[in-house]
């Protein structure tokens, strides 16, 4: 077994209830963890046998460009492409987080974690 992970995958994006921030958007971090068994790719060191994180990155891009008013939503669209789309992983946790949330306070940032097991 083995786990990669994808950390800090910086996207400006357009989620939110409120419509400033839906039109205005900002910027986002994703992290994403993946269990899988890397025992072939290590003695392989071949690509097609291994979980490609240049391919998390685009099911993160492309997710996190659709807007959702929740960041779970995005969250478990890219927790579905992930398991949907590569069959090596058996456990994977996404991480979105709200750079600089509209909420009236001073906050760094604001995440929500989602993770999730091949049934």
């Amino acid at each position: 077994m083995g786990k990669i992970k994808v950390d800090n995958i910086r996207v400006y994006a357009h989620h939110g209830c409120l419509s400033q921030e839906t039109a205005i958007g900002s910027e986002y971090r994703v992290d994403v963890r993946i269990d899988a068994d890397l025992t072939k790719p290590s003695i392989s060191d071949t690509l097609s046998d291994t979980v490609d994180y240049v391919h998390i990155n685009k099911i993160v891009t492309d997710e996190m460009a659709v807007a959702s008013k929740l960041l779970e939503h995005v969250a478990q669209r890219i927790l579905n492409r992930i398991f949907s789309e590569i069959i090596l992983v058996t456990a994977a946790e996404v991480a979105v987080s709200k750079i600089n949330p509209p909420i009236g306070g001073d906050v760094e940032m604001v995440t929500i974690i989602l993770s999730q097991k091949r049934t």
